[in-house]
């Protein structure tokens, strides 16, 4: 398990972070992707909805059926977990007094839930779910550098099919599937980085 000298920091886990295709056989443990994931659930959302939600996946014979899902990429079975990140903001909704801070009075608590359901009113599922799945590549941001600081190497992946997904984990027909995270050691060092310069994609207005 890492300790606290040993996590890197922001800076160097983003430096140092590499998608990685090729995992060792090292077993994850319970605790270090407890913290990964506590450390991923601070990520920001809009009015703190947090509509993430993940799913654990360690289990030999459904890795090999979620590697069928994301078109046979070898780090489905090569990594000893995937870390399925969903959103469900219909879930969201329907819960948000688990979001209102506490010590909030009851009248401040009926003006959040008035507001937040003010704001999606005018919205069909889709479109929320939508919005919602946006919010959730921000918690996958925060994923892959909590896990490249405390060692743990990664592959973000879009290339699935969302719908055989949420079949073979029994996830409502609903919700959105923002990426499937291989996670483990390292067995390759990954491509360097090679990014647009900063003149290339920023503007100062």
């Amino acid at each position: 398990m890492s300790t606290a000298a040993s996590v890197l920091s922001v800076s160097d886990a983003a430096r140092q972070r590499r998608s990685i295709r090729a995992y060792t056989s090292e077993h994850l443990p319970d605790e270090e992707l407890r913290d990964i994931l506590a450390e991923t659930s601070l990520a920001p959302s809009a009015w703190n909805l947090q509509p993430w939600r993940f799913v654990v996946v360690r289990d030999p014979a459904l890795k090999r059926e979620l590697a069928a899902a994301a078109h046979h990429q070898k780090q489905v079975l090569a990594a000893p977990a995937v870390i399925v990140l969903y959103t469900d903001m219909a879930d969201t909704l329907a819960h948000l007094d688990a979001i209102v801070r506490p010590g909030a009075s009851a009248d401040a608590a009926r003006a959040f839930e008035a507001s937040v359901r003010g704001a999606f009113a005018s919205q069909g599922e889709a479109e929320r779910e939508a919005w919602g799945a946006a919010q959730g590549h921000i918690a996958l941001g925060y994923l892959l550098l909590a896990a490249a600081a405390r060692g743990w190497a990664t592959s973000p992946m879009a290339g699935f099919d969302p719908e055989a997904v949420k079949r073979l984990l029994g996830l409502p027909a609903h919700v959105r599937i923002p990426a499937l995270v291989a996670i483990g050691r390292a067995a390759e060092e990954g491509l360097p980085h090679h990014r647009l310069s900063l003149e290339r994609i920023t503007r100062v207005a």
